[in-house]
């Protein structure tokens, strides 16, 4: 096999020099989130460890309860050839080997040794912070994305992951640096697109994020069915925001979803759009049952906690109750199987009782929703999602809160968020209605210059 090197400079070993320029598809598709990094599948013939490693990471990049199983023949080769590879590729193989035997723990730690070694891989590195990302630790994920400062300085995509890790870790000035310096370099850089309007809805910039998203949208273009609907999804939730509804529902019709409706993240992106528009009042009409047609296929993934709970809380809503039981059932049996410390707690004491008190929601019985999920609220980073998407099931406990009566506890949590959103009308909105049931004078709706 004859040495060369891919796109970043890392040596790669190859059987086939042919392949190098799909595993460079790879390589750079995944790092800026395109839909190329499929096209490593056409080298699925190579041998090459480094190629089969990343075929294996695709498969397993499916979510799906399937995806170790599709992902195993690449990986066995993978592994069987890895001697024959240099000692960066070796690691790389043993991570996704570990990801693939659902040892999230070691793979963690060879990503993060990868990133100390080898601070160019960076596709290592951002397989490692999505890993991070789905256990809630964004200190890692942070801490990963700055071992490959300064030796990639000039990559835009880096700046990208670490806008993330900063906006993930609350340090929101060092975010918005770090995704304009992306944007800087590449003007198409949708991850720190993302990271940004992450800052900007967490700082009450909403009108600002609105119009940023839609002034860079025209660069979504080739990039992996995640990445242009959770973009759109974003933009979406500005314009919630300012209960733009039929903007909101005309988004979820023609960006959010329907691009690749077998994807887990397109479907939980559609979960957690039509239930933000129905608690802010808007009839979604028969939007559900497409979504849950879907749904009903993942009752035995248990892939991540994070998607199951969407999942759940999806069927139910949709009023396939039976589908969403069936679902808590297989939960709460797979959460009494885990070995690994950390997965066990994370899916018995978080996952478990926020199912729940999901179904409860669902279901009308608002005493037990604002129990269940008041349980796990408090710790619920530990699912992973990101501050965004968790905050559906703030807002699913907050209006259990209220239609449970507890109109009090509802106006103490509710009007911090007035404050620190002066520009969510939804939220002015909703204040208005808690004085009013707690006979207090409705706030003035805050008026900010056109």
């Amino acid at each position: 096999m004859a040495p060369r090197t891919d796109s970043l400079g890392n040596p790669i070993t190859l059987h086939d020099q042919a392949s190098a320029t799909a595993l460079n598809d790879f390589v750079e598709g995944f790092i800026a989130c395109e839909a190329r990094a499929v096209n490593v599948l056409n080298a699925a013939a190579d041998p090459s460890p480094i190629v089969q490693a990343s075929c294996a990471a695709l498969h397993m990049f499916a979510e799906s309860a399937d995806a170790p199983r599709n992902a195993q023949p690449f990986i066995e080769q993978a592994l069987a050839h890895a001697p024959e590879a240099s000692e960066r590729e070796q690691r790389f193989v043993a991570a996704v080997a570990a990801w693939v035997n659902g040892d999230l723990p070691r793979a963690i730690a060879l990503h993060e040794e990868q990133a100390r070694l080898h601070p160019r891989d960076l596709a290592s590195l951002k397989l490692g912070q999505y890993h991070l990302f789905n256990r809630g630790d964004s200190p890692g994920m942070l801490r990963l994305a700055l071992q490959a400062l300064p030796a990639a300085a000039e990559v835009p995509y880096l700046h990208g992951m670490l806008a993330f890790g900063w906006e993930q870790c609350h340090l929101l000035d060092r975010a918005e640096d770090s995704a304009r310096h992306a944007i800087a370099l590449c003007r198409k850089e949708p991850w720190a697109h993302h990271a940004l309007a992450h800052v900007m809805l967490t700082q009450g910039r909403i009108r600002e994020g609105a119009d940023f998203m839609a002034s860079v949208s025209d660069t979504w273009t080739d990039l992996n069915s995640f990445m242009v609907t959770h973009n759109w999804w974003h933009q979406a939730l500005f314009l919630l925001e300012q209960d733009r509804h039929a903007e909101v529902l005309a988004l979820y019709d023609s960006q959010v979803w329907g691009v690749v409706k077998e994807y887990t993240q397109d479907q939980i992106n559609a979960v957690s759009l039509l239930a933000r528009l129905e608690l802010a009042g808007v009839d979604v009409g028969t939007r559900w049952a497409d979504v849950a047609d879907h749904l009903a296929l993942r009752l035995a993934d248990h892939v991540l906690p994070f998607l199951d709970l969407q999942y759940l809380y999806g069927l139910a809503r949709a009023g396939r109750t039976e589908a969403a039981r069936r679902l808590l059932h297989h939960i709460e049996a797979h959460a009494a199987t885990r070995t690994e410390a950390q997965e066990r707690t994370v899916w018995q004491q978080v996952c478990v009782p926020a199912a729940h008190g999901l179904l409860a929601h669902a279901q009308g019985d608002w005493a037990t929703a604002v129990e269940k999920l008041g349980v796990a609220l408090p710790r619920l980073v530990e699912i992973g999602g990101s501050h965004a998407q968790r905050d559906l099931f703030h807002q699913i406990w907050l209006d259990a809160l209220q239609r449970n009566g507890q109109w009090a506890a509802v106006q103490n949590v509710l009007q911090p968020m007035v404050n620190g959103q002066p520009e969510s009308v939804r939220l002015a909105r909703q204040a208005g209605g808690v004085h009013t049931a707690l006979g207090l004078p409705v706030p003035c709706a805050h008026r900010s210059p056109p």
